[in-house]
């Protein structure tokens, strides 16, 4: 089901056209800079660690306030801004000050949209070890993570990396609570008087849609740890609790829930066992003509692809699981019993695949 205009090209289509006569190619720099990739993304996360955006005002700063501000050596901070700014992640003036750019104000922790976490997350110390593993991930069906730790990857976040762990919960809040405004926004429920959010984290997307329609109800679903720190609007004194319920349980082994609209959004993506199991249980908890919502990254017919193929491999090296094309995900959802319906974009990054249980 990919677009020729997102199509990505094969080795059916030949190799790249040579140069111009006389023209330098541009394959030697760029394969250079892929190669340096880790150089940029560790200049990222040493920014966001250090605290660099927080402590940069609206103003130009030098360096040497910027480092007396994040306790760092002047000339090296130095050093780092410069490759920063080099791609964009902060500018520096022509008197030699540091100033913002629009890529380093995703690193204030206070930015309505931050990526403060998500680039911490993505860069955390046991990505070092996975990714030099991925030549044997290709070649292998096993999980590298496990391979190198001996446990699957949340037990090991859990167990071995609390403070990792946080970094997890605070990029997934963020980003959770960013899309949920969107997909609130995107969602048009037909009607629905009952809505359940299938394995959704914290409920954020839940209470967007119970913000936005007042005579709507609601179901969160998640592991029993998740549900106990829902979003405080859910919970027990909260504003939307009256039309909110929260059911801790896992999707991948029962859905004790009934509903007009089922959201399934980003957890398909695991692996392909999950994947299946939790399809299967909406189904068969469902009633005939109940509505299935599922939200995902996808590696095709999307802007955001450099993104979400590196997520794919990511996933891969890390729990086994994968991101899903077009095609793919349609197939597995049709394998359950659902009836697609409809493929339409929230936002760049994500997709939302509309669907039926059969009547």
């Amino acid at each position: 089901m990919t677009s020729m205009r997102t199509a990505p090209p094969t080795m059916a289509d030949g190799p790249a056209p040579a140069p111009a006569d006389g023209a330098p190619s541009k394959a030697a720099p760029q394969l250079r800079e892929l190669v340096f990739g880790a150089a940029r993304a560790a200049a990222v996360r040493a920014a966001a660690a250090l605290g660099v955006a927080d402590a940069l005002g609206e103003r130009p700063a030098t360096v040497a306030e910027l480092a007396t501000a994040v306790g760092a050596e002047p000339d090296r901070l130095g050093r780092l801004l410069r490759a920063l700014s080099s791609c964009g992640v902060f500018a520096e003036t022509e008197d030699g000050r540091i100033a913002h750019t629009e890529m380093s104000r995703l690193l204030r922790e206070d930015a309505p949209d931050s990526l403060k976490y998500i680039c911490l997350w993505c860069t955390e110390p046991w990505t070092w070890e996975t990714w030099p593993r991925l030549d044997q991930a290709v070649r292998s069906d096993t999980c590298a993570f496990h391979d190198i730790h001996g446990k699957d990857f949340f037990t090991y976040l859990h167990e071995d990396a609390p403070d990792s762990a946080r970094v997890f919960d605070k990029a997934m809040t963020t980003s959770s609570r960013q899309s949920a405004v969107e997909l609130a926004a995107f969602l048009d429920l037909g009607g629905a008087a009952e809505v359940a959010d299938i394995g959704g984290g914290q409920g954020h997307v839940l209470a967007s849609l119970l913000e936005k329609h007042p005579t709507l109800r609601g179901t969160l679903l998640d592991l029993p740890q998740v549900v106990a720190n829902a979003d405080p609007r859910l919970r027990d004194g909260g504003p939307l609790a009256a039309r909110a319920r929260l059911v801790p349980g896992d999707c991948r082994r029962e859905i004790p829930v009934q509903a007009d609209l089922y959201i399934i959004k980003n957890i398909l993506e695991w692996d392909d066992e999950s994947t299946r199991r939790t399809l299967a249980n909406v189904v068969a908890a469902a009633r005939p003509g109940a509505r299935v919502l599922v939200i995902e990254n996808l590696l095709d017919n999307s802007p955001s692809m450099r993104f979400t193929t590196a997520m794919d491999l990511f996933l891969l090296l890390n729990v086994g699981g994968r991101k899903h094309s077009s095609e793919s995900l349609v197939t597995r959802m049709t394998e359950a019993g659902l009836t697609v319906t409809g493929i339409s974009p929230v936002n760049p990054y994500l997709h939302a695949f509309d669907s039926r249980v059969p009547a």
